[in-house]
């Protein structure tokens, strides 16, 4: 296939894309749900689990696996996922973890210890009777992966109904949005660990630098920490005058946002290289990037098309690797419902209940377990990349997939159910008052 034709091939896949990621979003959004659930979902209707199923060669002909066009859908989506990390990281507020320090860690310490607990117990239970993970991955490293996918937490999703809903400076969302970002950075340690334990070589530059006996676990854990100390040393001191141009001129530079996408870019590089991937790289330097005006308008500059444009490639990927059809037997449905039940009841019931034991009534922890219960797009992430690593197969990858969609489309429902009166009630009394 030529050039011509691969780009002509790409921009059709990604017209075909969007619209059905928005015709699935008018669709969602009528039942109250938010932009991510439908990306979501379109991404498993584009694949082989339904396109695949009703019309398998159409569905061939524009989504062809390992073919050229699928690297460029691979590509442009990883460009997109850096870039919208980039975002998570430049939207996490590390007051809001000094400013309800004793109850986000009670919250985030249940949400964590609880899944964890259980994902090793799964992971126990998977290792021993299915083959459900790659060979050569040992206990531990099952242990841990399945550890950390069942704790993680979609923090953007979480961060994004608290402002909707104007909960922001309440006591249920500052409590929500600290308890939510230190479970995803506690996840994403895992994750790295995880990856670094994996027994796979390191990158070609690893071993051209430090010899071919370069130790994966060593380089990818000390590298990252290197890394996450430079930017946190560094990167407010380079992007200090960049921060007073833009609050003086009250807008971004086009040579200061280049100049931070460039930034983003290395960093992103050097984390894949070490052996962490991107994703860690882009997030580390977000959450670096001095807060104020500056951090708004990085947002609001690369936020929209990433979100709308970009993004939605990932979830299709995604979609082109979930397979719903292998999970065809009753034992491997009864997985795919444990795995569901450990979820819901490792990070739901026992963030409600560390928020009731902090003093919350039944309504607004019933709102902080299902707020912390959703896995969204962090889930994915986690899952693609232990996919690409070879540490599950496609089996496991598509159970997990099912897991994120689930509680993702059971978080608002639950959290209008549980808080929506309350808020009502509290807004009333602002209002005679």
């Amino acid at each position: 296939m030529s050039n011509l034709e691969l780009s002509i091939m790409f921009l059709l896949e990604l017209a075909v894309i969007l619209l059905v990621g928005r015709l699935t979003g008018l669709a969602m959004r009528r039942l109250g749900q938010p932009q991510v659930v439908s990306e979501m979902i379109a991404g498993v209707i584009l694949g082989p689990s339904l396109f695949g199923v009703l019309w398998p060669e159409a569905q061939q002909w524009l989504f062809p696996m390992k073919s050229a066009s699928m690297g460029i859908l691979y590509a442009v989506s990883q460009m997109g996922l850096v870039l919208y990390m980039f975002c998570v990281g430049v939207e996490f507020r590390g007051d809001l973890l000094r400013k309800s320090a004793k109850s986000a860690v009670m919250v985030s310490g249940a949400g964590m210890l609880a899944p964890f607990v259980l994902g090793i117990a799964l992971a126990w239970m998977l290792y021993r009777e299915t083959s459900l993970f790659k060979e050569g991955i040992g206990f531990g490293t099952a242990a841990l992966f399945m550890g950390a996918a069942i704790c993680i937490t979609a923090f953007p999703m979480l961060a994004r109904i608290i402002y909707e809903r104007r909960l922001s400076g309440t006591k249920l969302g500052t409590m929500a949005l600290a308890a939510g970002s230190i479970d995803d950075v506690a996840a994403w340690c895992v994750l790295a660990l995880v990856l670094a334990i994996s027994g796979k070589q390191a990158h070609p530059i690893v071993r051209e630098i430090l010899g071919d006996d370069a130790n994966v676990a060593i380089v990818a854990i000390g590298g990252g920490v290197i890394y996450a100390v430079v930017m946190w040393l560094i990167a407010p001191m380079v992007l200090a005058p960049f921060v007073k141009v833009t609050e003086k001129r009250k807008d971004l530079t086009p040579g200061h946002l280049t100049f931070v996408l460039m930034m983003v870019m290395v960093g992103a590089c050097y984390t894949d290289v070490i052996g962490i991937y991107a994703v860690f790289g882009a997030f580390i330097f977000g959450a670096c990037v001095p807060r104020g005006l500056f951090a708004q308008e990085l947002q609001r500059k690369i936020e929209p098309l990433t979100t709308t444009l970009l993004l939605p490639l990932f979830f299709v990927y995604s979609g082109l690797n979930t397979k719903i059809g292998l999970v065809n037997t009753m034992w491997l449905w009864m997985v795919a419902g444990l795995v569901l039940a450990a979820s819901c009841m490792g990070k739901g019931l026992a963030c409600y209940a560390a928020a009731r034991f902090n003093g919350s009534d039944r309504r607004e922890a019933a709102a902080v377990g299902a707020l912390m219960n959703s896995r969204g797009l962090m889930e994915l992430i986690l899952l693609n990349i232990a996919y690409d690593d070879g540490l599950i197969t496609q089996t496991l990858f598509s159970i997990l997939v099912i897991m994120a969609i689930v509680t993702t489309l059971m978080a608002t429902p639950i959290f209008e159910w549980a808080y929506g009166k309350k808020r009502d009630e509290l807004a009333a009394e602002a209002r005679a008052t």
